[in-house]
């Protein structure tokens, strides 16, 4: 997979776009436990109070604060509020909200920033409880003994309507200290948050003193975080589906030029190349394989950049909601790190085999599919049959294995989910119980370890579709990285103008790639244009291994080919197949129509060039015969017109290219002989000043050619007219003899 990630190189702007769109979205899905959390503490159990810093508070209960701040903290507490009363500018403002300042002077909050508040909360939090904590002592005697034995005397023996906190404020500083000093032990055995939790329903109390509507508070505090959770998850679904689009996009492109590179890759493989890939193995390359690069990017995209934001951030505000269970975590992400550690090793092999296994499948259907009617013709359907049960059933096998492994894993994983939500809230509620845990922390805690659960299921997603996409992304990069083993030059010559055309084979000897021996031997001759030049000799001399060498199917392995006087392998091979009309043994036509399939040559040639390429070939009565015409629908592969049809038309397309060479791979053997007749007439008349290269096997052929190369095992052992050969080469008499009798050969 990493050999294909140049290609992602143009869609880097997207990708870089999308990870910061996903760190968004992964901190908007972050923030949501926490805002659930404050939801539930603040605005459920504390009524809506967020803390212990009123917004308003009556002057006298502002004065006895002061007893139990140092002076630099009453300053500062001071200065954070704003006194007002009858005088006040902001009086009848105040009066709708507060109506307890229609009895005494307040203070109410000003503006101040997060980090003052952060300083005040635990100052006044331990204020507010002692001021809270003399007024109970002053109602309850035993607790007032206790109080005063811990401050050096006892409150319980003051006279009835002593003000106790007049009496406190003429102590000595050094008593006072006492009792302050008693307090701070209580409070730090209760801990802060606990202290600060006790002091909010003090604050509460003193809302309520001052005529405040605590329900509105209540209700205005859980609408506003609930509006400010709902803007969040709207900010996380336009950022899911912004990555979404942008995924799909990267995804799709990266696709297309992959099956475009693929495909034009392909188009440039000699017959070298085309013989180590496999039509259904390059087929599987260009479809499904880049289908697995395609659904990896998009996961990648989507999740491999989201799950660590999501595990790291999760871990972090868990562990800043309590420290104490960081455990029940730890014990989790273990877990599931060992079950993809085994699912991995269980699966990546099959993946491998499972890409080897679709091309197999689809070589034995094309196979099925392109020899239909010789399976038919020998009764081997039920063999096929076997063949196809076979590749079909071992793939169905190893597709089995891995979804029976997939199927294990995911309620697995679920059962590790479910686990650790149970033991959050067992350990949860014994921490909340004890006062050291808040259950809208515990929520929240729960939430986020199911997120860092969530964000390793996501990886191990990824860990599912990786190695079968690295197997494919190394099947697609081995197309890609391929080398041509025939190449055009650095520096390209050009053909001499004006062009004649004269095709000359020196010395030339040929092996297929990784064959012993060679199947062309010293092969010599020059075809000059407006002259035939046949090519005969059994079936495996070598005929259509020399033809195949004049385009550049295959370089020679020894020798040269020129054509007037230049090296075929000097030249671009556009340059050179320009020149070339080549009709194949097998005749390949596609799908279209007659007019588009005879425009493959030349898609600007003139009607009247068509018409008389359809002529010399004869096939103008086929066409003329249709009320289509020339347009008439070519099915896939030609399979609509007949054997000979098919290969006048392969004739005709060629033709319309009017080049000064043409190559006849064997092309009239589906011919009858009138029709053979006909066409080469019509041929020496039309295409005159052309070279004409003809493989066959018909000796009727080419009994009028100029010159007649036979072959025998791969050497020329004659070249001439036909009747000089009849006379000096043994070989093209005995191929005459056979298909003719010695008065036709005469």
């Amino acid at each position: 997979m990493i050999r294909l990630a140049k290609y992602l190189k143009p869609y880097l702007a997207m990708i870089l776009l999308a990870i910061v769109l996903l760190f968004v979205q992964a901190n908007a899905d972050l923030a949501l436990p926490d805002y659930l959390s404050r939801i539930v503490n603040n605005g459920i159990q504390r009524n809506g109070v967020e803390n212990a810093v009123p917004t308003a508070i009556r002057a006298s209960r502002m004065d006895r604060l002061g007893l139990f701040l140092t002076a630099d903290e009453q300053a500062r507490v001071l200065k954070a509020y704003t006194r007002v009363d009858a005088t006040s500018p902001d009086y009848a403002q105040t009066l709708l909200t507060v109506p307890g300042a229609a009895k005494e002077p307040i203070y109410t909050l000003n503006a101040v920033g997060a980090d003052e508040i952060a300083w005040l909360n635990p100052v006044l939090a331990k204020a507010l409880l002692a001021i809270s904590g003399l007024e109970q002592a002053m109602a309850d005697p035993a607790k007032a003994a206790q109080m005063g034995a811990a401050g050096g005397f006892d409150l319980s023996k003051l006279p009835a309507g002593t003000d106790l906190f007049a009496l406190l404020g003429r102590l000595p500083a050094a008593q006072r200290g006492q009792i302050s000093a008693a307090m701070q032990v209580q409070f730090a055995a209760l801990g802060d948050k606990a202290v600060e939790q006790a002091a909010v329903a003090v604050v509460k109390n003193e809302y309520v003193a001052l005529g405040m509507d605590t329900g509105r508070v209540q209700t205005n505090y859980i609408l506003r975080t609930g509006l400010l959770m709902l803007l969040i998850t709207l900010l996380s679904v336009a950022c899911a589906v912004a990555v979404g689009y942008l995924s799909a996009r990267t995804a799709a492109g990266v696709a297309r030029d992959l099956r475009r590179l693929v495909f034009r890759k392909v188009e440039s493989f000699s017959s070298t190349e085309l013989d180590r890939f496999s039509t259904a193995s390059l087929i599987t390359r260009s479809t499904n394989d880049i289908t697995q690069i395609q659904m990896l990017v998009i996961m990648m995209m989507r999740m491999m950049f989201y799950a660590p934001i999501m595990g790291v951030g999760g871990t972090l505000r868990a562990i800043n909601k309590d420290s104490s269970m960081w455990w029940i975590i730890a014990v989790a992400v273990a877990m599931l790190i060992s079950l993809v550690v085994v699912v991995f090793s269980l699966a990546l092999p099959k993946f491998t085999i499972m890409q080897k296994l679709i091309d197999r499948l689809n070589l034995v259907m094309r196979e099925n599919l392109s020899g239909m009617m010789v399976i038919r013709a020998f009764n081997m359907q039920s063999f096929e049959q076997g063949r196809f049960d076979q590749a079909n059933v071992d793939l169905t096998k190893t597709n089995l294995f891995v979804n029976r492994v997939m199927a294990a894993m995911f309620p697995t994983m679920m059962l590790i989910m479910n686990g650790t939500s149970l033991l959050i809230i067992w350990i949860g509620s014994h921490q909340v119980a004890q006062a050291r845990m808040q259950v809208g922390d515990m929520m929240a805690f729960m939430q986020y370890a199911m997120q860092i659960v969530f964000s390793f299921l996501m990886m191990s997603f990824m860990f599912i579709i990786i190695p079968r996409a690295s197997v494919s992304g190394g099947r697609i990069a081995e197309v890609l990285e391929t080398e041509t083993a025939i190449r055009d030059p650095q520096t390209p010559a050009r053909f001499p103008e004006p062009f004649r055309g004269v095709v000359e084979f020196r010395d030339v000897s040929f092996r297929y790639p990784g064959a012993d021996e060679n199947v062309l031997c010293g092969i010599n001759f020059t075809a000059q244009p407006g002259q035939t030049t046949a090519i005969i000799g059994s079936t495996g001399s070598g005929k259509s291994t020399i033809v195949n060498l004049i385009p550049r199917f295959f370089d020679v392995t020894e020798g040269q080919i020129l054509i007037d006087g230049v090296d075929i392998r000097d030249v671009t091979q556009h340059d050179l197949r320009e020149k070339i009309g080549y009709i194949p043994q097998r005749s390949v036509l596609f799908s279209g129509t007659i007019e588009s399939n005879l425009r493959y040559a030349n898609a600007d040639a003139s009607q009247e060039v068509i018409d008389q390429a359809a002529e010399i070939a004869q096939v103008s009565e086929f066409i003329d015969s249709n009320t289509a015409g020339l347009g008439l629908e070519i099915s896939q592969g030609g399979a609509n017109v007949s054997g000979g049809q098919k290969q006048r038309l392969s004739i005709a397309r060629a033709l319309v290219k009017r080049a000064p060479i043409y190559i006849f791979d064997d092309s009239f053997s589906a011919l009858d002989f009138k029709t053979d007749a006909a066409l080469r007439h019509a041929l020496k008349a039309n295409a005159a000043a052309s070279a004409l290269l003809i493989v066959t096997q018909r000796v009727s052929t080419i009994l009028n050619a100029e010159q007649i190369v036979v072959l025998d095992e791969g050497e020329v052992v004659g070249i001439g007219a036909h009747a000089e050969l009849m006379e000096t080469c043994e070989t093209y008499r005995e191929i005459a003899l056979s298909q003719l009798s010695l008065e036709e050969l005469s």
